[in-house]
């Protein structure tokens, strides 16, 4: 990362992604870079990065500002001297609007790359206008290709500006895959063309590390403990809401659709677990139920 300005760190969780930007970001301070920003999910946001820097006696005199809550509280932390400024996903629109020509941030990290890879979101095509002006750029996931090496598109092109795996999606699609379930002029489903899985390793492994932990941590047997939690009578209306009509509307906290049954499927055991992804593949919170339980055990 210190001698990359621009690359994507694809570790699996507990191989310190985020110590290891941390460790980069303060050596690079005494270089060419005096100030980070850091998005990420809310709670990563939240607490994720705080904690790691109190952790890290190499790492104490890192000062950060939380760009989090009503958007007063965002400008005064923005507003706020400090060396990294950590925000949610959610604000990556908000914050990019509120420098229309300077750019204070040296340095970028986007925690959970794989949540910018929809090309079509709000969130990436913020990022995406800032780029020319970030001369630091850093990308972190465990899972970089969640669905399909189709999402890989939209985080690489964030790291390189489509150098390498072609300038749109669009022709990326149409390089590595190919059409398996059409109907008309209508494709469904894409798959792999022959080679070209390996064909896109190899274009990004300049650019990019990829760690497994089960390759470099040795932990012992996993043990099952199985915890039940109860949905309260407010989140089982709203399951049984979505389960009844297919679609959970709301303004403020974002419209949730299931466009078919197994659609339906994935969403319901979505809000089960907690959350569930909006049509603007935002997160709403239904419950912190497991978490509460987590803290119990």
């Amino acid at each position: 990362m210190i001698d990359n300005e621009k690359y994507g760190l694809f570790l699996d969780m507990g191989l310190g992604k985020t110590v290891s930007t941390l460790t980069a970001f303060s050596e690079l301070q005494l270089l060419d870079t005096k100030k980070m920003l850091v998005i990420a999910p809310k709670q990563v946001a939240k607490d994720t990065w705080v904690d790691e820097v109190d952790k890290w006696n190499h790492l104490n005199h890192l000062k950060v500002s939380l760009v989090l809550g009503t958007p007063k509280e965002r400008n005064d932390a923005l507003n706020t001297e400090a060396d990294i400024y950590v925000t949610n996903k959610e604000n990556t629109k908000w914050l990019c609007d509120q420098y229309k020509k300077e750019w204070p941030f040296d340095m970028v990290v986007i925690d959970e790359l794989s949540t910018f890879k929809s090309p079509k979101s709000q969130r990436f095509k913020s990022i995406k206008k800032k780029l020319p002006l970030i001369n630091r750029f850093i990308g972190l996931t465990g899972t970089p290709s969640p669905n399909s090496l189709q999402d890989l598109w939209a985080q690489v092109y964030l790291i390189d500006r489509g150098e390498r795996l072609e300038s749109s999606f669009s022709r990326y699609r149409e390089r590595y895959f190919k059409p398996t379930h059409q109907v008309s002029e209508h494709i469904f489903k894409w798959e792999l063309r022959d080679g070209s899985e390996e064909k896109i390793y190899k274009q990004i492994e300049d650019i990019c590390l990829s760690m497994k932990a089960k390759d470099y941590l040795d932990m012992p047997d996993r043990v099952d403990t199985k915890q039940t939690v109860v949905l309260s009578e407010k989140e089982r209306k709203v399951y049984e809401e979505l389960e009844k009509n297919y679609i959970l509307e709301s303004e403020e906290e974002g419209t949730v659709v299931a466009q078919n049954g197994a659609s339906l499927s994935q969403k319901l055991l979505q809000l089960s677990n907690g959350a569930v992804y909006t049509d603007e593949e935002d997160v709403r919170l239904i419950h912190d139920k497991k978490l509460d339980k987590l803290e119990e055990l």
